[in-house]
């Protein structure tokens, strides 16, 4: 009896332990520049500024078949910002708004994925909820997150890619210079592959 309960508890941790090994921790694809965060907002409610960041790097964990478990974690350089406007880009980086003199970075940690099946291309979508550090505040965010594949690329790596949205109000990140209530809302949009680490 004690030799069959010890077999059974083998043959658990071992399918454990290969449940446990499935999910692969991949590496933001920073040297190919694979990564874009971009972000669209009002300008005084007359126009919209576009604009990206151009310094991202981050990691995540991931396996197509249990997407519940995934994990990543997200990093941008604030100075980093590119609205094709040299001065309005200093302006951005200043203390009215990302200060990024004294916060260098923003951040996202995702804290959950809840996946929320297909979209029309049969692609599989999920809300990844986690939290986002802007200015030294950090506030929790959904991202509607859609998994664009993964597979060999050819330089003998393993790759998976993503997207998502999300949207974002300023004031809710510090004191931020105001430019009219139509400017508070900040669409963001991501893209990014990851490279499986070896």
């Amino acid at each position: 009896m004690l030799k069959k309960t010890l077999a059974a508890l083998a043959i658990g941790t071992a399918l454990l332990s290969a449940g446990q090994v499935m999910a692969a921790d991949y590496v933001v694809d920073k040297e190919g520049q694979h990564a874009f965060v971009d972000f669209k907002v009002s300008h005084l409610g007359y126009s919209f500024i576009t604009g990206t960041f151009k310094d991202i790097d981050g990691t995540f964990s991931f396996d197509a078949a249990k997407p519940e478990d995934a994990k990543i974690a997200f990093n941008v350089n604030t100075a980093s910002v590119f609205t094709n406007h040299a001065e309005r880009d200093k302006h951005i980086v200043s203390a009215d708004f990302l200060n990024a003199g004294k916060f260098a970075k923003a951040t996202f940690v995702s804290t959950s994925v809840k996946p929320t099946g297909k979209n029309a291309a049969g692609e599989a979508t999920a809300d990844v909820a986690g939290d986002l550090t802007i200015a030294g505040v950090t506030k929790p965010v959904v991202v509607k997150a859609t998994f664009l594949g993964e597979g060999k690329d050819p330089w003998g790596g393993y790759r998976a890619g993503f997207e998502g949205t999300t949207v974002i109000k300023r004031s809710d990140f510090g004191k931020q210079k105001d430019l009219g209530p139509k400017s508070d809302q900040v669409e963001l949009y991501v893209t990014f592959e990851g490279v499986k680490a070896k």
